[in-house]
């Protein structure tokens, strides 16, 4: 019998209280490093910390259905505010229940700002203290314009559990003057948007902007903290260029000694394995990134070994799967490493599939055994091991 008038929403959690929406609660914290494991309480469910969170940019985490990621043990999905904006519009997606309804998920999801997408195009777009004029060059080309209040308009229309500020990124290299002034002009939109925000059951995210530089970085969040009680904040304008040794001078001591303890700390648009360990450590508690399933769709894949690109010739004739020590559909169904290489050789989509669900098992298993070690208080040792095993060669 067919169930297709259901209203089975996958991934939902349990519910809680309205008087703890939002709250985070610190379980553990690891004695030799700055690792801690907690819970984000929100309406669509808990969220246990450290986390990653699958990127399902257009409302689907390309390729899988949301009843596959519940079964890997996803607690949270992320969906694109821009793209969203773009097409199918705002408007839509509140008409059809806002986007848990739309997707199918019925667990919490967090949308970002899309102001990564407007200034990744730099040539397109003019920016003011009153907001951004871009042009949507990947959609029909025409000129657009955002204030903060517009951002928080969509955001609300779309109606996900987690929002976040509008801000303006830059890359690397940058020079110290830019980086200033995108600072100044992210604290000026967080105060618009802290006040443009209205959802009580939903919650608005401030980002810390300021490059590599820890004492705009401080500047950032202090000027956050003044602005109003955000209850969680992103760590943007990293993963843009530079080498992970650089990100990390700055972001260890950003996270350990200035941003707030009580509060989830997100680490926007990172997921390398290895960066991921070593974000845990330094006291960051939520991660997302397109990386799994973007490197699957080039046949790339996670695993114990380092990276593995299964388009090589010398898995032809491999009947291992892609990692032994996994538990993901692909691995535990029995897929070879050498019909994963013909199907990917071959161009089929099952290839892509395939690997992107072991991608984001791999992730989502990684932040799993942290989470275990940092509350067996030996996430030391964890990330001693996990440096020297072949894993870590994994960028």
């Amino acid at each position: 019998m067919c169930g297709c008038g259901q209203e089975r929403l996958w991934g939902a959690g349990e519910a809680v209280g309205e008087n703890r929406w939002f709250s985070y609660d610190i379980v553990a914290e690891d004695p030799t490093t700055h690792a801690r494991a907690g819970v984000l309480h929100t309406p669509h469910g808990d969220i246990p910390t450290p986390i990653f969170m699958p990127v399902g940019t257009k409302s689907t985490v390309k390729g899988l259905l949301p009843e596959t990621l519940e079964r890997m043990g996803t607690k949270i999905l992320l969906n694109n505010l821009y793209h969203l904006s773009q097409r199918p519009g705002a408007d839509l997606v509140e008409r059809m229940g806002g986007v848990h309804r739309f997707m199918r998920w019925g667990g919490p999801i967090l949308t970002d700002s899309g102001g990564f997408q407007v200034f990744s195009h730099e040539e397109f777009f003019k920016l003011s203290n009153k907001g951004v004029k871009f042009r949507a060059v990947d959609y029909d080309g025409r000129w657009q314009e955002w204030t903060p209040e517009q951002n928080m308009e969509i955001a609300q229309k779309l109606g996900a559990d987690i929002v976040m500020q509008l801000d303006q990124c830059v890359g690397y290299p940058a020079t110290r003057a830019k980086v200033a002034r995108s600072v100044e002009l992210s604290s000026m939109w967080a105060d618009r948007c802290y006040a443009a925000h209205t959802r009580k059951d939903q919650a608005l995210f401030g980002i810390v902007q300021g490059g590599m530089h820890l004492d705009l970085r401080v500047r950032s969040i202090q000027h956050l903290e003044d602005a109003g009680d955000f209850p969680g904040y992103g760590i943007g304008g990293y993963s843009v260029g530079e080498d992970h040794d650089t990100m990390f001078e700055s972001l260890e001591p950003l996270c350990a000694e200035h941003m707030p303890k009580h509060k989830p700390r997100y680490l926007m648009g990172v997921g390398n394995p290895t960066t991921l360990v070593r974000g845990v450590a330094a006291g960051v508690d939520m991660f997302d990134c397109v990386l799994p399933t973007r490197t699957a769709r080039t046949g790339t894949a996670f695993s114990n070994e380092g990276r593995i690109n299964l388009k090589n010739a010398r898995f032809r004739e491999d009947d291992r799967p892609l990692d032994e020590a996994c538990g993901c559909p692909a691995c535990s169904g029995g897929f070879s490493r050498a019909y994963i290489h013909h199907l990917v050789r071959q161009k089929e989509m099952l290839g892509s599939i395939l690997i992107s669900e072991h991608n984001i098992y791999y992730l989502l298993d990684l932040m799993r055994r942290a989470r275990e070690a940092i509350i067996a208080g030996t996430y030391g040792d964890f990330v001693s091991s996990w440096m020297d095993s072949p894993a870590a060669n994994d960028w």
